[in-house]
């Protein structure tokens, strides 16, 4: 998983390399994750569907919308860090 960015109320934001489903198309998800003191608030969406495969805990449905808008705006650049190995850094 290659981190991308922690929100100031401690969502993590991480995206997977690229994977294959059966019928050869590729993929890859997107996991927004925030500790708490129950355990974590999860959502995981798969690029390129945008479809959420994992939600879990307690994000607002305001919440989902603001990462829903970030998972399609940044999408290339997921699929860029995926095919690069991470983020490059100087």
């Amino acid at each position: 998983m290659h981190e991308f960015v922690t929100y100031s109320d401690g969502t993590l934001v991480v995206s997977s390399d690229i994977r294959q489903k059966e019928n050869g198309e590729e993929y890859i998800i997107v996991c927004f994750e925030r500790p708490k003191e129950y355990g974590f608030d999860t959502v995981i969406f798969e690029l390129p569907s945008y479809d959420i495969v994992k939600r879990d805990g307690h994000y607002t449905d305001e919440e989902i919308k603001i990462f829903k808008s970030v998972v399609e705006r940044g999408a290339a650049y997921f699929f860029d860090i995926a095919r690069n190995g991470g983020i490059q850094s100087a």
